[in-house]
């Protein structure tokens, strides 16, 4: 292998030095855990809200029409 190919190559692998790379892993600290953990409890996406919002008006609106009656 020629010195000048080296060196081309060598180049090239640093070309992508500053590239980041994702990573599987992120550090957080315990109490930012344990926030991220209660948090998981509750349902806090606008969109999801929307829909739950929307089944509840139709359940409410549905609801009027049930007549229970004993057989």
């Amino acid at each position: 292998m020629s010195t000048d190919s080296h060196d081309k190559d060598h180049d090239h692998d640093r070309s992508y030095e500053n590239e980041v790379t994702p990573s599987p892993m992120v550090q957080i600290s315990l109490k930012e855990y344990d926030k991220l953990k209660e948090k998981q409890h509750y349902i806090t996406d606008k969109a999801m809200i929307d829909t739950i919002d929307n089944i509840e008006r139709l359940v409410r609106s549905l609801r009027k029409h049930i007549v229970r009656t004993e057989v």
